[in-house]
């Protein structure tokens, strides 16, 4: 009992779990935003908000792709959504309030072949071009 206890209340198990359950919080957030504003306006602009009524028929056989248009359209404009509305204001802030240092350089370019060689380096290791002094 005490190993299953440890188990239950190790840090990245309840991280994960308040992620999980935050994470399904969101999607229900964006798809009422998609299924109530975003997919009516639409539905304004082109004229028909549901596909799903669209198939043909091939020797007897049904082929609903209205269905996958529906679906198509949901995830482009789920992901134009969260891409706009989430990912661009937090790299925005992320940038903004940068709080770790600068990484110091270790390595530079090769003038001549582009890869990357030590710092102290005076030859370049992979194409043998001479680099002049190198800097202690």
């Amino acid at each position: 009992m005490k190993d299953f206890k440890e188990f239950l209340l190790r840090g990245n198990l309840v991280d994960t779990a308040v992620g999980i359950v935050i994470g399904l919080a969101f999607a229900a957030v964006v798809t009422a935003l998609v299924a109530d504003l975003i997919t009516p306006l639409i539905a304004a602009i082109g004229g028909q908000q549901d596909f799903s009524a669209l198939k043909f028929r091939i020797n007897g056989s049904q082929f609903l792709y209205g269905s996958f248009l529906n679906a198509v359209i949901t995830f482009i404009v789920i992901a134009a959504v969260v891409f706009f509305l989430v990912v661009k204001p937090v790299n925005h802030l992320m940038a903004k309030y940068k709080t770790e240092p600068p990484v110091d350089e270790t390595v530079k370019k090769c003038p001549h072949c582009l890869s990357d060689i030590p710092l102290a380096a005076s030859r370049c290791a992979f194409c043998t071009a001479e680099l002049g002094t190198a800097v202690a």
